[in-house]
């Protein structure tokens, strides 16, 4: 059958052109069916049908693997897609800047922009909160490029004859929705598994996209695990096709895949604990029960060294100036005293000089200094224009541009386990166990070329009993000043109520994934950890927040058609269970305590 491909694989979409020093060029979120034709023929509605027990002939599979060669390789594409890649490349900083720094990065207390993209006045970034649609459609516009990188193989009848390469391309897309459904609250998640074409879609509620995801996730272990039960040939042959097609597992194994599919189900149970407490139990237990990430040599992650770009993309958007040092970030490293300060944080590249008093000037490389998110900043990237510049990143030598991507870290996992034996469950161990476990994984440089910065000086790290005072101070505008929130230590101590150890475990695993802040911003959504300073301005928002809100989700994709908002008004609102606001409470977001 001929085929219309793109180059490279990947789909294309419409640009949406967000002006800095970039020349942004990014997938947009719209719901237009046939921007892309992949295949004279669209498969459609076999997507959750995996019959791997299926009896397959060494030509059957021949045939299959010949037949599905570019959707294998358009299979490595929406790994890519997933962490910001585009057109069948690695992550590059562009897109990676449109998924992460100018939305979650800053909702999750990691980072905030300098400045407001404000160029001729087309580009508005006031606060953190500010509402502009187009800086909100990243993550969606990235998960229909690993929809229409998927879609077609998980649902070819051809692909039955390897069950194994449907079952991980169905977990990429499951990967890539519970992402996606997590920060937007709802979306078609039904109809685009099923590879419906156009409008009208159906957006889906959460907790039915959860139930329909793990159910996913229950059939790919089955699946990946029975490998073993095939002929030698078989296997030899789907061993041939993954080391083709898999770029992200460490060995490019049926089982780093069907551990990375039961770190997914653990992570979603953790998702849950408030709404459905006896189904999270029963999940994690059965992910930690067939086989979850358990080391540094099985973790999950795109390699920028091996990549087009060489780098971490956020080298390059720190270069640009546009992003700097969350002050909570700050403040929270500085009372723990963390390793980070030592190495990994920079100092303040030029001298900042207040506002109200120019005789009080902070010299340059004085110290590390971060930015309360909120403020209204003002345009311009670099230092001669815009002092907030001049505000601390990371060192952007080989320590950031070697780091991976990670797609799950065993530091995730162990944190995970933490929390679940904190609640009784059975996770393979105590709360200690993997708290301790997680802290020591939890730097996020390359295992391999690491050179001791974290690990030699973590034992003194965990010895920490109390915080330390700590004030933040802003050199330009002393009115931002503010005390430390963090009260917590760092050593586990087996007396403290619940409370603190939960929030404990949270802070450390809030460290350990950063600066991937889509699980920060999950876990400070559900339980209120790590604590930060309260965003400045959230009236700049979409008038959904009061001073002291958190963000609670991004509204819905679809906005920016008329399409996209019929299909928003008909299933939208009703799936989400409240208005499409920034700060309505996605499902598993439940005011209250977490015990």
């Amino acid at each position: 059958m001929k085929k219309i491909i793109l180059a490279a694989a990947c789909a294309s979409f419409a640009i949406v052109g967000l002006h800095s020093c970039m020349d942004f060029d990014v997938p947009t979120d719209e719901f237009v069916g046939g921007d892309v034709e992949l295949d004279p023929v669209v498969y459609k509605g076999k997507a959750d049908s995996i019959d791997y027990r299926k009896e397959i002939t060494e030509e059957g599979f021949a045939e299959a693997q010949k037949e599905l060669a570019q959707y294998f390789a358009q299979m490595k594409t929406a790994q890519y897609c997933i962490r910001g890649g585009k057109e069948g490349k690695y992550p590059a900083a562009h897109a990676y800047q449109y998924l992460y720094s100018i939305c979650t990065d800053n909702y999750a207390g990691y980072w905030v922009v300098p400045h407001n993209f404000s160029h001729g006045g087309d580009g508005i970034l006031n606060s953190t909160y500010y509402y502009n649609y187009s800086y909100c459609s990243g993550p969606y516009g990235s998960f229909l490029l690993v929809k229409n990188n998927i879609a077609n193989m998980i649902n070819h009848p051809m692909i039955d004859s390897i069950p194994e390469l449907k079952a991980i391309g169905l977990l990429l897309f499951d990967f890539a929705s519970q992402e996606v459904v997590d920060l937007y609250g709802s979306i078609p998640y039904v109809d685009h598994k099923a590879n419906k074409e156009a409008n009208p879609f159906t957006f889906n509620k959460m907790a039915d996209i959860y139930a329909s995801i793990v159910d996913n996730l229950d059939t790919i272990n089955a699946c990946l695990k029975h490998t073993a039960n095939r002929p030698d040939w078989y296997r030899s042959r789907l061993q041939s096709v993954l080391s083709q097609c898999d770029d992200i597992t460490p060995d490019k194994s049926v089982d780093s895949w069907r551990r990375l599919a039961n770190s997914l189900k653990l992570r979603m149970a953790m998702h849950t604990v408030k709404v459905q407490r006896d189904k999270a139990k029963k999940w994690a237990e059965e992910a930690v029960r067939d086989g979850v990430i358990e080391t540094v040599d099985q973790e999950v992650a795109l390699d920028p060294l091996k990549g087009t770009a060489d780098s971490h993309p956020l080298s390059q958007i720190i270069n640009w100036g546009d992003t700097r040092l969350n002050a909570s970030f700050e403040s929270l490293l500085s009372s723990l005293k963390h390793p980070y300060l030592e190495y990994l944080i920079a100092k303040n590249t030029a001298q900042i000089v207040n506002q109200s008093n120019p005789d009080d000037i902070l010299p340059a490389n004085a110290r590390i200094v971060g930015l309360r998110a909120g403020i209204r900043m003002t345009p311009g990237q670099a230092v001669d224009v815009n002092p907030r510049i001049a505000y601390s990143a990371l060192v952007t030598d080989r320590i950031l541009s070697q780091s991976p991507l990670y797609f799950m870290k065993v530091s995730e996992v162990q944190f995970l386990r933490a929390e679940g034996a904190l609640y009784g469950w059975n996770m393979g161990g105590s709360s200690q166990q993997f708290y301790e476990e997680g802290i020591r994984n939890a730097q996020m440089t390359s295992r391999i070329r690491d050179r001791g910065e974290y690990s030699s000086r973590v034992d003194a790290y965990m010895e920490l009993e109390e915080s330390v005072a700590y004030k933040y101070e802003d050199p330009m505008d002393h009115t931002n000043d503010i005390e430390s929130v963090t009260t917590i230590g760092v050593k586990w101590n087996e007396g403290d109520a619940p409370e603190k150890k939960l929030e404990k475990i949270i802070t450390q695993k809030y460290i350990a994934g950063f600066p991937n802040s889509f699980e920060a911003w999950n876990d400070l959504r559900r339980t209120g950890y790590p604590k930060l300073f309260p965003v400045l301005n959230v009236e700049d928002g979409d008038g959904s927040l009061v001073q002291g809100d958190l963000i609670r989700k991004i509204p819905l994709p679809g906005r920016d058609t008329s399409v996209g908002l019929s299909d928003i008004q008909m299933s939208g609102i009703d799936a989400l269970g409240g208005t499409d606001t920034q700060g309505t409470r996605v499902w598993w977001d439940v005011e209250g305590s977490n015990f």
